[in-house]
């Protein structure tokens, strides 16, 4: 009987501790897209941020070194980023498959655009083109 209970509790354990996350799903419009990279860049999750990116050398090499500065904060100033709030100041729709998406965060008032294409149904940020 004692083991019954500590089987079933174990069990109940390890299904607590399951490090199973939620898909990712590809972004609706090139405004949700930009949101999510922006934000999983500012938690600090890059493989979410890489989904949102497309996929490039160009852009990869641009992405590293976002995660290596973000990396190189001490913890007080990742805890900062993982907090910050996006601001989004304007966003233009140049044709039916670009986006530019102008914000700020809450720690960096500098404006930034971000360009949001979308290439075979997905909506992708293009951080090659972006400033």
């Amino acid at each position: 009987m004692k083991l019954n209970r500590l089987i079933i509790g174990m069990s109940f354990l390890l299904a607590s501790c399951s490090t199973a996350s939620a898909p990712m799903v590809p972004a609706e419009n090139g405004l949700d897209a930009g949101r999510e990279f922006i934000d999983a860049c500012l938690k600090g999750d890059f493989e979410r941020a890489s989904f949102f990116m497309l996929d490039s050398k160009e852009n990869k090499a641009i992405l590293d070194k976002i995660e290596k500065e973000y990396r190189e904060k001490d913890k007080e100033g990742r805890q900062e980023l993982r907090t910050a709030s996006i601001n989004i100041k304007e966003v233009s729709e140049p044709n039916d498959s670009t986006v530019l998406m102008y914000h700020s965060t809450s720690l960096d008032t500098t404006g930034k655009k971000t360009i949001i294409i979308k290439q075979n149904n997905r909506w992708l940020v293009n951080l090659n083109l972006t400033n």
